[in-house]
């Protein structure tokens, strides 16, 4: 079964985007593994670092190294993706030729409480994921807006329609990883 390691953009306890990666992980099984990748002990990024890297940052590159996909789960802060997001791309691009993205299957969701939302997020977080070599998931799209009725903090997903939706992205994204040669049929 494919492993996939999940980013969530964002460090806040109740995160709404936490929510929706604990619903997805639910919907995935036993399809697909989706482990949450730990990110608030990670430095900013320093360059002045990366000759001796902080022990937070080797272990997160390690288990990006050994997952078979990444999700990126990202909020939308000002039209763009989160610090903590940009931060986990530049650790993982560091030092220089140790790149763990590089046509590392990569796919994007998020959620936000905005009319559209995290369609601006996303755009820019895909464009620098595809400058970096992550082989991108192109469809389905999945920009939720969050309403609270739609999924449980445990990420239970109490919504239907949305249920269908994270469902279709899931079958979408174990098809996906099929055609790249990370699972089988």
């Amino acid at each position: 079964m494919p492993h996939v390691a999940v980013i969530n953009g964002s460090l806040r306890q109740a995160s709404l985007n936490g929510r929706l990666a604990r619903a997805l992980a639910k919907l995935a099984a036993p399809r697909l593994t989706l482990t949450p990748l730990r990110i608030d002990d990670l430095p900013l990024f320093n360059q002045d670092m990366e000759n001796d890297l902080p022990a937070p940052v080797s272990r997160l590159k390690r288990e990006i190294a050994a997952a078979d996909a990444v999700l990126f789960i990202t909020p939308e802060h000002n039209r763009s993706m989160s610090a903590a997001m940009k931060n986990v791309i530049d650790w993982g691009t560091r030092p220089y030729g140790t790149s763990v993205w590089l046509d590392k299957p990569g796919a994007t969701i998020g959620t936000s409480q905005g009319a559209v939302g995290t369609a601006a997020a996303q755009t820019h977080l895909r464009s620098v994921l595809a400058s970096l070599g992550v082989a991108l998931m192109g469809r389905p799209e999945a920009y939720i807006v969050f309403k609270e009725n739609l999924m449980d903090e445990t990420g239970h997903v109490t919504d239907e329609a949305l249920a269908k939706v994270l469902t279709a992205y899931i079958d979408a994204l174990a098809k996906w990883l099929v055609r790249v040669g990370v699972a089988q049929k």
